[in-house]
């Protein structure tokens, strides 16, 4: 039949047999080719966004624990619920545990304690998931899953400090059914989202954890993508488990392969050739649909340009406009993770990034410079006038440092630190001449929310080659210079010079030695007796603390103090301290007080009240009997606050001193504000009081004042029996120095207590 139709002397039905054939044919092999294509660019494009939902699923866990992490700090920080917590005060804690459930609207708030036990908790939890979850918790782990009520719950954890670690705030939300089909309800595509027990999957998923798989169920397609879950037990391995029906999604694709065969049958009717000209017309778009999809797929973003306004032009828009999502989350994406939220400067990874490029490049003749910016004092800001204004701040100096810098790259590390890059400077000269535009920027005040502030900044430079061949040397030694310039004085700017390091490591293993001290207990208090010249009698004793190194032997507080303030050691150094010089004080006669320097690092911590009256009350010692030291410098910074601190001290009745007056910036208005009981005299106004008519006289000035306020006064330093003779002429009757008796120990202080006294008995007797 075919060979008599080609054989057929009729031309027409020649041409239309061939022709017909040929447009059959490949129209067919279009169909074939085009449907291909589009079940390649709908799975590639389905698993893209399988991928895209499973890293929103993972986010959405995230943001749920952001949030619940930031009302758990907020409880595990308030004052109230750590005493609680310390206090072991299960009414107030579960009490604020569902006042915290209400507000996050979760099930589950619990204290896990030190010991591993469990308050507020309303579900199971079984003793190995306890057991596990005390040990994560332990470690530092602050959010993960857990199981409770054989149920899989997203928690976070916030430890409770009072000031030591009492325990953690446990914060949970299931991810049961309600929650996942809330969470899929979200994605751009219908799938379905559970969380599963990683051993509870097939062996095919199990093998293909945070990655995507397609395994055939009774005929259909299916896509699976499984992503590993961190959990907070080691008894459960959680994988987040997205499950899509490529079948389903394919079928929405079959209708475009249906007008094809329409299109192909219409144009076999009417002409031949219109035909032809109609199947050369789609092949070519969806070559390029095809072609642009395998590019994208290998990482390239490649756009389509088709000029039609058909299914395959509204596909080819399509196309588009996924790229251009693509590249607009991609670029969102790098830029969240190469810059600071709060200010828009580059992070650390881009800082580090750019200078290890840098660094390929420099030499003697084109110098790279890595400098390291902190804000002197800046806690004080976030403490005083809240981390709003804190961070307005940050932003502010930001802006003023980039119109400084003209250019340069100016990155934030966290915090309030700063770095610079310099990328191929001529000589050490010209980064001097940035160091110095830059410290004078600092000299202008700044206006932040209404407050007008001083900002300073201390600023360590280190300059490669000369200071470091690789990006992290030269960034390790520009922290070296900036410690340095904070160690100065601060409000400077310091180069790295040889040695530091070896400074560096020996104030690292000083730190370390001093965080031992404090576990083993290396302290010792000595005490100086207080003399009341007109009493004629030792009036007290002040406390002086020394370190018993086991290899240096005994350290005085100007070695390590320093440090300990700078760390923040000091406080439990000083609670101890307290406590001891109660414990003593408590063993001497009821008319002899204690006296006791407070760091300001420890008199700005929360917890100072607290373990005041924790002393007093644990060793009976009556609060008069107490007398804290304060330096001047408390007095120039958060007056305010620190006039609040000082007067609710005085209302339990602890005595407060003013310690090494007129050395600082103490003058009679704040003499006037405060509640001070006594003013210590320093000891270099005493040392030269007979040489010098000037001490003599500030020394009079000081005595006369005090009297004025109705404070007492004491001198320090007094080594000589005429130095005595001139005090008391001038009505200071209260002495310190080694003319009474050097630092003794508890046991000596005792026996000197006991000497004194038998001789003013015999005096008397006499």
């Amino acid at each position: 039949m075919i060979t008599k139709l080609l054989r057929s002397g009729s031309l027409s039905k020649r041409i239309a047999f061939l022709y017909s054939g040929l447009f059959i044919l490949t129209f067919g092999t279009l169909i074939v080719v085009a449907t291909g294509g589009i079940e390649r660019y709908a799975a590639g494009m389905i698993s893209d966004e399988m991928r895209s939902n499973a890293k929103a699923f993972e986010k959405l866990l995230e943001l749920e624990s952001k949030n619940m992490s930031a009302a758990s700090e907020i409880l595990a920080s308030d004052f109230g619920f750590r005493e609680a917590v310390a206090l072991g005060d299960k009414p107030t804690i579960e009490s604020a545990l569902v006042s915290l459930k209400n507000r996050l609207d979760v099930p589950n708030a619990f204290i896990m304690t030190l010991a591993g036990d469990t308050i507020g908790l309303q579900d199971a939890l079984t003793n190995s998931d306890t057991d596990s979850l005390w040990l994560a918790l332990d470690e530092g782990a602050d959010s993960g899953l857990i199981k409770i009520n054989e149920q899989y719950h997203g928690v976070v954890a916030s430890p409770v400090e009072a000031p030591d670690l009492f325990g953690w705030l446990v914060v949970g939300k299931p991810l049961d059914q309600a929650e996942m089909a809330q969470l899929s309800e979200l994605a751009p595509i219908e799938l379905t989202a559970t969380v599963v027990e990683r051993s509870n999957l097939s062996a095919a998923l199990q093998s293909s954890i945070d990655s995507q798989i397609e395994i055939s169920e009774k005929g259909d397609r299916i896509l699976y993508r499984t992503s590993g879950l961190p959990a907070l037990s080691s008894n459960h391995q959680p994988v987040l488990l997205l499950r899509y029906s490529l079948s389903e999604a394919l079928s929405a694709y079959r209708p475009i392969t249906w007008i094809l065969i329409s299109l192909s049958l219409a144009g076999l009717l009417v002409i031949i050739g219109a035909g032809w000209l109609l199947a050369k017309g789609i092949t070519r778009p969806i070559a390029k649909l095809d072609k642009a999809a395998q590019l994208i797929r290998a990482g390239q973003r490649k756009k389509v340009t088709i000029n039609s306004s058909d299914e395959i032009g509204r596909l080819a828009e399509s196309f588009n406009q996924m790229v251009d999502a693509i590249v607009e989350r991609e670029d969102e994406i790098s830029h969240i993770a190469l810059h600071d939220a709060l200010t828009g400067l580059p992070n650390r990874k881009y800082f580090k990034d750019h200078l290890e490029s840098a660094m390929k490049k420099c030499s003697d003749t084109n110098l790279v410079a890595a400098f390291y910016l902190d804000l002197d004092n800046f806690k004080s800001v976030n403490d005083t006038l809240g981390h709003p204004v804190g961070d307005a701040l940050l932003k502010t100096v930001a802006a003023r440092m980039e119109e400084v810098l003209d250019g340069l790259l100016l990155a934030r590390l966290g915090g309030d630190e700063f770095a610079i890059l310099v990328d191929g400077a001529p000589s050490s000269d010209d980064i001097t001449l940035l160091a110095e535009r830059l410290d004078r920027s600092f000299g202008k005040r700044f206006t932040v929310a209404g407050h007008e502030m001083p900002s300073t900044s201390s600023i360590g430079i280190a300059v490669a080659p000369h200071d470091g061949t690789t990006s992290e040397d030269l960034m390790k030694n520009a922290d070296l210079a900036l410690y340095k310039a904070k160690n100065e004085g601060k409000s400077c700017y310091r180069f790295f010079e040889k040695g530091m390091d070896e400074q560096a490591q020996k104030r690292r293993q000083m730190e370390l030695d001093l965080k031992l001290a404090i576990e083993e207990g290396q302290f010792e208090l000595h005490y100086q007796p207080l003399y009341d010249a007109h009493l004629e009698k030792i009036s007290g004793f002040e406390a002086l603390i020394r370190w018993n190194h086991p290899d240096r032997g005994l350290v005085p507080p100007v070695n390590f103090i320093p440090l300990a303030e700078e760390t923040g050691l000091i406080v439990p150094i000083g609670e101890w301290v307290i406590q001891e010089a109660c414990r003593q004080a408590s063993q001497w006669p009821e008319d002899i007080r204690i006296a006791i320097n407070v760091s300001p690092v420890q008199f700005r911590s929360t917890g100072l009240r607290a373990v005041l009256l924790q002393a007093l009350s644990r060793y009976g010692l009556a609060p008069e009997r107490l007398e804290l030291e304060i330096t001047e410098s408390l007095l120039i910074e958060n007056v305010e606050d620190t006039l609040k601190v000082l007067h609710g001290l005085r209302a339990i009745g602890v005595r407060i001193a003013l310690d090494d007056f007129g050395t600082g910036f103490s003058s009679l208005s704040y003499l006037r504000s405060f509640p001070f009981d006594k003013i210590k005299i320093d000891r270099s106004f005493v040392v030269d009081i007979l040489q010098d008519k000037s001490c003599a006289d500030i020394v009079q000035a000081i005595i006369g004042l005090a009297a004025a306020l109705g404070m007492e006064t004491i001198a320090e330093g007094v080594e000589e029996q005429e130095q005595v003779d001139m005090l008391l002429q001038r009505g200071c009757n209260n002495i310190q120095g080694y003319l009474i008796s050097r630092p003794i120990n508890g046991v000596s202080a005792t026996d000197f207590l006991e000497q004194a006294s038998q001789s003013n008995r015999n005096r008397k007797t006499a």
